[in-house]
């Protein structure tokens, strides 16, 4: 069984970071994405970031490049967001998401094993 732990969250000023976790157990595959994605109130969830656990290939949505980064620990069997210059508007709650089924990486359906999720708010 695949669990999906997220940490990291809080409550942080405009402008400065962050640095969530997802602690992954139960991976079985390799080869395998896990992405992070983030829910508002009132809002559809939307895709954040993924990598690739085998290759460190990396997406991210437009909104977010060149402020956050995702990584992976293959021996811790993490994988990080680190989010710098936060906005107001990158308040949400974020989920981890792993067991990529394929198809589209962007959307949250691909995947199969989601975290709880870590609240992120970020004051003006």
């Amino acid at each position: 069984q695949v669990l999906l732990v997220e940490s990291g969250g809080g409550k942080v000023q405009t402008g400065d970071s962050l640095m969530l976790s997802c602690e992954v157990s139960g991976r079985t595959f390799s080869t395998d994405y896990t992405g992070w994605f983030r829910q508002a109130p009132g809002k559809e969830r939307e895709f954040v970031a993924s990598i690739d656990w085998s290759g460190g290939r990396r997406n991210y949505a437009d909104f977010v490049k060149g402020r956050f980064t995702i990584s992976s620990d293959d021996h811790k069997n993490t994988v990080y967001l680190q989010m710098n210059r936060l906005r107001p508007e990158d308040a949400a709650v974020y989920y981890c998401a792993a067991g990529y089924a394929g198809g589209d990486l962007y959307n949250q359906f691909a995947y199969n094993h989601w975290g709880q999720g870590t609240q992120v708010t970020v004051t003006s």
